[in-house]
């Protein structure tokens, strides 16, 4: 198995934004930020509607993987 030397780009899709509507949409995509310490706890770090990152519980979100065109886009148009 090939291991990574440096943390991959990931997004997800909000599928639950109660109690955080202000924060999160449901349906769209957000940029995650590796955290290993909050995914053993059950939760994901998420740059949310702020542009700053906080955790969230992970069942809140569905991870998916984009083809590299179109998260080099994503990441140049957020930067």
């Amino acid at each position: 198995m090939k291991r990574q030397t440096k943390s991959a780009v990931q997004f997800a899709v909000c599928i639950n934004n109660k109690g955080y509507r202000a924060s999160l949409e449901v349906g769209k995509l957000y940029r995650t930020i590796p955290d290993p310490a909050a995914a053993r706890h059950g939760y994901v770090r998420i740059v949310d509607e702020s542009g700053e990152d906080y955790g969230y519980s992970a069942d809140r979100f569905i991870s998916i993987v984009l083809p590299k065109p179109l998260e080099k886009a994503l990441l140049k148009a957020a930067s």
